[in-house]
C-alpha cells in the first residue's frame, strides 16, 4: 500500500502544468534526436542539462531537480523511440540500439509498409514502456530497503562491478573500454581532497581546486566530439529515403506483434537491469529470439513484423530497467544513466538506496512522469510519423551551429567561467580522435562519476576496519560482487580468445 500512495503522490507531482511541459519538451526532443543519426541519446542529455538549468531557475532546489530530471529522463526513452525511424526509413540506425531494427525494418519499407513497421515499433515500445514502469515500481521499494543493508564495503565493490560491468560490455575491445575507465577514475582524483584538504594534480590552477565540471567534460566528449566528427569526415544523409503511404497497421501485423513484443518487454526488462548489458544487446536477443522460435524463420531479413516488434520492444524496456538500479542502488549501467546520475549529483541528489526515502519527489515524480511520457511518446509517434520523417533531411550545416551553441553558452552558465570554455573544446577534441580509434566515452564519464563515491566508500571501509583491506573479501556480499566483477571483465577475454563471436553493446 505504501508504494501505491509514494506512486500517487508521484502523479501529483508529474501532472503539475510546469512538469507535464517539461515531460512532454523531453520526450518531443528525444524523438528528434533518436531521428537524427549520429546524435545518439547520451549526447542529446549531456547538451540539454545545462538548459534544464537555466529553465527551473525559478524554482526551489527540490523542484527544479525533479523537473529536470523529468525532462532529461524524457529525452533518453524519447531517443530510444526515434532511433527506430531512420533505421526503417533509411537503413541507418539512429542510435546503436536500433541496428536490430534494419534487418526487417527497411525491407518492410521497400515493400510500402513503412508505415506498419513505424506503427508497430511505436505501439512496442509504448507496451515495453509500461511493461518496465511497472516493474520499477514493484522492484524500487524492496532494492533500496535492501542496498541500505550493506556497509561501505559493499557499496565500494557494488561501485566496482558497476564500472566492470559497462566496461566489459563497452565498445570493441575490452582492454580499451578499462583504459577510458582508468583514465576517468583517474580525472575524477583532480581537486581538493575532500578529507585532507590537499590539491592534487592541479597544477597551481586555482581553476582545478573543483575538479573537472561533470557538465564540461559530458558535453566535449560526446556533443562536441560529434560535431567534429560531422564536420572532419564530412558525414551526411544521402541516403533515399523510403515513402510512408499507409499509417497504421493493419489487423494481421498487430497479431504477429503481439507475441514479440511481450517476449521482447520481458527480456528488454531483465536485461537493462544488469548493469552493462544495455538495450543493443537486449534487442539482438529478442530479434534472434524471434527468428529461432518462428514458423517460418526464413522470412526474417525480408520484412518480417516480428523482427521489427521484438527488437524495438525489447530495446526501450532495457531503457526502464536500466533506471532500476540507477535509482536504487546508484549504479548507471549505462552511458546515458551515467550522465543522468551526474545531473541528479549536480542538483545534491545522491541517488541510491536512500534516494527513495531523503528524495520521494524525485524518485516518484520521475517515474509517474515516465508513465505519462511513453502515453505523450504513443499519442506523438502515431499520427506525427511523417513529419519525424521530416526531420531526418536537416542539413548539417543548420544542426551543427546549433548544437555548438548549446554546448558553449550551457557550459560557460555553469560557473561562468572560460577556462570551462577552453576545457570544453579540448575534451570535443580528446573525443573525435578517441572515438575515431574505437575508444569507448561511456566508460570515461562513468569513472568520472563514480570516482569521488568510490574513493569515499574505500576510506570509510578501511577506517572502519583499522586499514585492514581484508574486509572486502571477508564481508560475503562484498566478496560476492567483487568475483562478479571480475568474471564480467574476465570472459569476454577468454571467450575471445577461444575464438567465439561476443556480442558487444554501444553502451547507449
Amino acid at each position: 500500500m505504501d508504494t501505491l500512495q509514494f506512486l500517487m503522490h508521484g502523479f501529483a507531482i508529474a501532472l503539475q502544468w510546469h512538469n507535464i511541459l517539461f515531460a512532454f519538451a523531453g520526450v518531443l526532443i528525444g524523438t528528434m534526436v533518436g531521428v537524427l543519426p549520429g546524435i545518439g541519446p547520451i549526447s542529446g542529455v549531456a547538451l540539454l542539462i545545462p538548459v534544464t538549468a537555466s529553465l527551473t531557475g525559478g524554482l526551489r532546489p527540490e523542484e527544479a531537480a525533479a523537473s529536470s530530471i523529468i525532462l532529461l529522463a524524457g529525452v533518453y526513452y524519447g531517443a530510444m523511440y526515434g532511433g527506430s525511424t531512420t533505421s526503417i526509413l533509411l537503413n541507418t540506425p539512429g542510435e546503436s540500439s536500433s541496428v536490430a531494427t534494419v534487418l526487417d525494418g527497411y525491407p518492410m519499407a521497400k515493400q510500402g509498409r513503412a508505415g506498419a513497421a513505424l506503427s508497430i515499433s511505436a505501439i512496442g515500445s509504448f507496451v515495453a514502456g509500461i511493461i518496465s514502469l511497472i516493474g520499477l515500481v514493484i522492484l524500487a521499494e524492496p532494492l533500496s530497503n535492501l542496498a541500505l543493508k550493506l556497509g561501505p564495503a559493499e557499496h565500494f565493490s557494488l561501485m566496482i562491478l558497476g564500472l566492470s560491468a559497462l566496461s566489459g560490455l563497452a565498445g570493441k575491445s575490452v582492454t580499451k573500454a578499462l583504459i577510458m575507465t582508468t583514465l576517468g577514475l583517474l580525472l575524477a582524483t583532480i581537486g581538493m581532497d575532500t578529507i585532507s584538504g590537499v590539491a592534487r594534480f592541479t597544477f597551481d590552477l586555482p581553476e582545478l581546486f573543483q575538479g573537472f565540471e561533470f557538465l564540461t567534460v559530458a558535453v566535449g566528449v560526446f556533443a562536441l566530439g560529434e560535431v567534429f566528427k560531422t564536420i572532419l569526415e564530412r558525414e551526411s544523409n544521402n541516403g533515399e529515403i523510403a515513402r510512408i503511404n499507409r499509417i497504421f497497421p493493419t489487423k494481421q501485423d498487430l497479431k504477429d506483434s503481439v507475441g514479440p513484443i511481450l517476449r521482447g518487454s520481458f527480456l528488454g526488462f531483465f536485461k537493462g537491469i544488469v548493469p552493462g548489458s544495455g538495450a543493443t544487446l537486449a534487442s539482438f536477443l529478442s530479434y534472434l529470439l524471434e527468428k529461432k522460435i518462428s514458423k517460418n524463420p526464413e522470412k526474417f531479413g525480408k520484412g518480417a513484423i516480428e523482427g521489427v516488434a521484438g527488437p524495438e520492444s525489447a530495446n526501450n524496456a532495457a531503457s526502464g530497467g536500466a533506471m532500476i538500479p540507477l535509482l536504487t542502488l546508484g549504479i548507471p549501467g549505462t552511458g546515458t544513466t551515467a550522465v543522468l546520475m551526474g545531473a541528479l549529483i549536480m542538483y545534491n541528489v545522491q541517488p541510491g538506496p536512500l534516494l527513495f526515502s531523503e528524495h520521494p519527489t524525485i524518485a516518484w515524480g520521475l517515474i509517474a512522469s515516465m508513465f505519462i511520457g511513453n502515453l505523450m511518446l504513443l499519442i506523438l509517434n502515431m499520427p506525427l510519423v511523417k513529419v519525424f520523417a521530416k526531420i531526418i533531411e536537416t542539413p548539417p550545416k543548420y544542426l551543427i551551429p546549433m548544437i555548438v551553441a548549446i554546448s558553449f553558452f550551457g557550459v560557460y552558465a555553469v560557473q561562468l567561467a572560460t577556462f570551462d570554455l577552453f576545457v570544453l573544446i579540448g575534451f570535443g577534441i580528446f573525443g573525435y580522435f578517441m572515438t575515431k580509434q574505437d575508444y569507448p566515452m561511456a566508460p570515461l564519464v562513468l569513472g568520472l562519476v563514480l570516482g569521488p563515491m568510490i574513493e569515499n566508500n574505500l576510506r570509510r571501509a578501511l577506517t572502519i576496519s583499522n586499514g585492514d583491506y581484508s574486509v572486502f573479501v571477508t564481508r560475503p556480499a562484498s566478496l560476492i560482487f567483487l568475483l562478479i566483477a571480475l568474471l564480467w571483465v574476465a570472459v569476454p577475454v577468454i571467450l575471445k580468445m577461444k575464438g567465439k563471436k561476443v556480442i558487444v553493446n554501444e553502451a547507449a
